[in-house]
């Protein structure tokens, strides 16, 4: 069933990259076709600007990253912030309290960078993490010494944990947008971010309707984006309240469930 989509949102973790954080030629091949036709494609993810930037300049892309979960979007060649959801950086003091008296490991985010409690005193375990998103964490310091807007907190526990977190959260005044975005991670952001209303921003700067959008995506923090596009694709690795929220499946990450998806709905395959 081929249609006529002229944006494509990517999840990159569990989506678009395989296990080792890797794209497989054969998705990057049929990615740069659709490219080359015309298809704009944007990443639609958890990160940063600077751990997902490199994988659209790696598919030879130009255009935009929607990161932080929606919190920012911005354009790849200049990094140029084209939009941004900034949150009050005290209405994050009681999640961090909480943090600190469950001994749970937290970091806060502005566009461009990532600042955590006492960094020189991180873990070689938890600068391991941060390396491998390709971040360099900087010691957290006071909100008025923040000279740009926060948009991101973001939880790291084992997943028992995160459970707890979420239950003990679920009664608080929803002053946050809070959202699991990974099996290890929450995301406290500003209640109007998200995936979705990102994606729908840039289609709108486009002139397109939601009907020429796809998205593709495997947990809870895609939700958003696959209820918004015209055709909103899980991978078989989702979970199945996200399966059962996107109008079709493809295969898993490991397995170029991507590469499938765009050759079954772009190219009729």
């Amino acid at each position: 069933m081929e249609r006529n989509f002229k944006l494509i949102a990517l999840d990159m973790d569990g989506t678009l990259l395989n296990d080792d954080h890797e794209i497989s030629a054969g998705t990057v091949e049929i990615i740069q076709a659709l490219a080359g036709q015309g298809v704009e494609f944007v990443l639609c993810t958890g990160r940063a600007p600077f751990s997902s930037i490199p994988y659209m300049q790696k598919m030879g892309l130009n255009g935009y990253v929607i990161t932080h979960n929606g919190a920012a979007t911005v354009g790849t060649r200049d990094e140029r912030i084209v939009h941004e959801f900034g949150m009050t950086p005290q209405g994050l003091n009681p999640y961090i309290e909480y943090c600190r008296e469950h001994g749970i490991h937290y970091d806060v985010n502005t566009t461009f960078s990532v600042y955590v409690p006492n960094a020189p005193g991180l873990s070689q375990e938890a600068l391991d993490l941060y390396h491998r998103f390709l971040i360099d964490p900087l010691d957290l310091p006071a909100w008025e010494e923040f000279s740009e807007p926060i948009v991101k907190m973001t939880l790291t526990a084992d997943m028992q944990q995160l459970d707890q977190v979420q239950s003990d959260w679920s009664v608080w005044a929803p002053e946050f947008n809070i959202l699991r975005s990974g099996d290890f991670f929450i995301d406290i952001m500003h209640k109007e971010a998200s995936k979705g209303a990102a994606l729908k921003k840039l289609a709108e700067k486009r002139g397109l309707q939601a009907e020429q959008v796809m998205a593709i995506g495997n947990y809870y923090n895609d939700l958003s984006m696959l209820t918004y596009a015209g055709l909103g694709i899980a991978m078989d690795n989702s979970p199945v309240e996200v399966k059962a929220a996107a109008q079709a499946l493809t295969a898993t990450n490991n397995e170029e469930g991507v590469k499938l998806a765009l050759e079954k709905y772009c190219l009729g395959n």
